[in-house]
């Protein structure tokens, strides 16, 4: 068999997602098939383009070396298929995003609009507080705050400004006093939010005057409802998100406090390290973004 544009663009399927399985799936074909066209490939060139093994596949330096200058020319060929309407109408495969649980909640409101919209996708959003190498790991792209994204990748704004808020129960605030200000907390009962990368700070911010330290803790939780639920037993301050709060505030629970030295910050962002090979799937997310959030541009 002779070697075709087609298995140059296997070719790259298999080093971005490093496995055949992953390609396959974006492709529509088998693992096997994808194999046996990246050796008549490697025939065809006499040299070997990518390493396999039983656990992992990566690419060879030629490997490397023909992507650089094969790249360009699938991507024009693409766009020029698109533009003729001979591309799929439906894009087809599985879409991988790591993010930590807080910044994960702003994907609960997309997911079935997108699901719905492309039932040939299948989606997998692992949640996890550690900072994990998203692409190392195979993940498509993932989600993080501004202060967390690495200067080399793209991010994409998910959701509008978020906030912050101190909240107590009101028998704590009878026992202890209403602050006025956050230096009265640095001793006060605290219940502090402590991820795989450390206890996060309380910061604060009024008329540009900056205020940051870590409590000390009465009480240390992974955030969310165990947090809330020891908040509302009275066990300590507890800074957490304003959306997270917001019910048992509602209900009378909990009562914010300080709220005029926590200001709104960007919500989390999608990131993926290139525009270039883009997996069917996440070109898809990311044009299904730009149409529900306008402001989706990347950065």
């Amino acid at each position: 068999m002779r070697p075709s544009l087609d298995d140059l663009d296997f070719l790259a399927r298999v080093i971005r997602r490093r496995g055949f399985r992953a390609a396959a799936a974006e492709t529509g074909t088998s693992p096997s098939r994808v194999s046996e066209r990246i050796r008549v490939l490697e025939d065809a060139l006499g040299v070997r383009l990518v390493n396999r093994t039983t656990r992992s596949v990566s690419a060879t330096e030629a490997g490397e070396a023909l992507l650089a200058r094969a790249g360009p020319l699938l991507d024009d060929l693409s766009e020029a298929m698109a533009s003729v309407g001979l591309e799929a109408k439906q894009p087809v495969g599985r879409l991988r995003i790591n993010a930590p649980g807080a910044a994960a909640m702003a994907l609960g409101p997309l997911l079935g609009p997108f699901l719905r919209g492309y039932p040939g996708i299948r989606m997998d959003v692992v949640v996890e507080d550690a900072l994990t190498d998203v692409i190392g790991q195979g993940f498509d792209a993932g989600i993080r705050y501004g202060e967390r994204l690495a200067r080399d990748m793209i991010a994409v704004p998910l959701g509008p400004p978020e906030r912050y808020v101190l909240v107590a129960a009101p028998d704590l605030l009878t026992r202890t006093g209403t602050p006025q200000h956050p230096d009265e907390l640095r001793e006060a009962p605290a219940i502090l939010t402590v991820l795989p990368g450390g206890p996060v700070p309380w910061e604060f911010e009024r008329d540009g005057r900056p205020v940051r330290f870590t409590p000390a803790a009465r009480l240390t939780v992974g955030g969310g409802a165990l947090g809330l639920a020891a908040a509302c037993d009275g066990l300590g301050f507890y800074l957490t998100f304003e959306a997270w709060a917001a019910a048992d505030v509602a209900a009378g629970r909990l009562v914010t406090v300080l709220d005029e030295w926590l200001q709104p910050f960007p919500g989390p962002f999608l990131y993926y390290p290139s525009r270039r090979h883009l997996p069917p799937a996440l070109k898809a997310f990311l044009d299904y973004l730009r149409r529900v959030r306008p402001a989706a541009n990347p950065r």
